[in-house]
């Protein structure tokens, strides 16, 4: 059963109806985060980077409240648990859309993530899977980019209100510490900067661990 944020008495009500109505509705803001110990504790394990930061990443989306509003009509929902749709890429250039079941258990959710990585880079094609629900994130990697903005492509017509999160490349300054570029962009109506920056703080408490 689906549950629906009650808006009679959400204090971000108006900012919903303003908001919401808006051509471009989604802010961003880019920031760099210390993954120096996630880097060294992914490779020490012989886990994939990628996945363990990602796994971070949903973590902290699940943590946040507001990250797992979505708008359905004039409502909005609430999901229980938010997924990632991450870009895949494939050896002849080329990319497919994925679905990566979140798990608290990081074994878990790599090991299936795995599986789902493996079927998109052997599928043809963009969207290799129907999205039925969109209990999920948008998530890319640029691992060959330092950036300091990131813009998306979006059609204004196509009704979406899902975060997109995206990370960029690690760089290691000379005293070691390990940085990577992380781009947060969320619909205006869902959320506001305190929000973002509740996030972005809480995934780099993860991170640290």
């Amino acid at each position: 059963m689906k549950q629906y944020l009650d808006l009679d008495s959400w204090p971000r009500a108006a900012h919903f109806e303003f908001f919401r109505k808006f051509d471009e509705p989604f802010f961003g803001a880019v920031v760099d985060i210390d993954c120096t110990k996630a880097y060294t504790i992914s490779k020490e394990h012989g886990d994939s980077f990628f996945l363990y930061y990602l796994h971070k990443t949903l973590s902290a989306v699940n943590a946040i409240e507001a990250f797992r509003y979505r708008i359905e009509d004039e409502k909005v929902i609430i999901h229980e648990t938010i997924h990632g749709s991450a870009t895949i890429s494939r050896d002849d250039g080329s990319f497919g859309f994925s679905l990566i079941a979140f798990h608290v258990d990081f074994d878990v959710f790599s090991q299936n993530a795995l599986v789902e990585i493996n079927r998109v880079k052997n599928t043809p094609g963009l969207f290799t899977r129907s999205f039925d629900e969109d209990s999920l994130i948008h998530f890319s990697a640029l691992p060959w980019v330092k950036f300091t903005s990131l813009s998306h492509a979006r059609s204004f017509s196509f009704p979406d209100s899902c975060p997109k999160i995206s990370f960029g490349k690690v760089t290691t300054d000379q005293n070691g510490t390990k940085t990577m570029p992380m781009s947060v962009h969320v619909h205006h109506g869902l959320m506001d900067g305190l929000h973002v920056g509740q996030f972005i703080e809480y995934f780099q408490e993860l991170m640290n661990i």
